[in-house]
């Protein structure tokens, strides 16, 4: 059997993600994104340096702009 992970299909290239916290405004944001901004936006929401990650170091990632927004009120 040859193990498949995916590809560039319209349902491989999206990605549902959701991310609750009681002090957030609901809303529904539709935005192009990478799935490797996932672990800085954590780290953040967190109240931690996202800056502290090696790979975002290195590569420069940035948290959801989305998320940044209601974490910065």
């Amino acid at each position: 059997m040859i193990g498949d992970h995916g590809g560039f299909a319209h349902d491989d290239t999206n990605v549902i993600l959701l991310v609750a916290n009681p002090s957030f405004t609901p809303q529904t944001v539709s935005a192009e994104t990478q799935t490797i901004q996932v672990a800085p936006t954590i780290v953040e929401a967190l109240g931690l340096n996202p800056t502290a990650l090696d790979a975002v170091k290195v590569e420069g990632t940035t948290v959801l702009p989305q998320v940044w927004t209601q974490l910065a009120k």
